[in-house]
């Protein structure tokens, strides 16, 4: 346990601090999973619109350093992906 004044309130910040950064991850794989699913659903407009609602979510976080901005950008890349692969045609095998 801290003892001094500032370790004491770096300790409280922390906690805070912790507390929202886990709110906000989970928010963001939450709407991955629902990009995700849709893809996988096939559903496209309902996929374009929580990738619109993803991406906004994953820049939000890397501009407040909750994530790296490499990592939001490797992420929404990767959703985009699969909600294009969703809209092309099955190619015939």
């Amino acid at each position: 346990m801290p003892h001094s004044q500032s370790a004491k309130k770096r300790l409280r910040q922390n906690v805070l601090r912790r507390e929202r950064n886990r709110s906000v991850k989970r928010s963001l794989k939450t709407q991955c999973r629902k990009v995700t699913d849709a893809a996988k659903a096939n559903d496209v407009a309902t996929a374009e619109t929580e990738l619109r609602e993803a991406a906004r979510k994953l820049d939000r976080a890397a501009a407040h350093k909750i994530i790296h901005r490499n990592a939001a950008a490797r992420t929404k890349s990767r959703l985009s992906a699969r909600v294009k692969a969703a809209k092309a045609p099955a190619a015939p095998a």
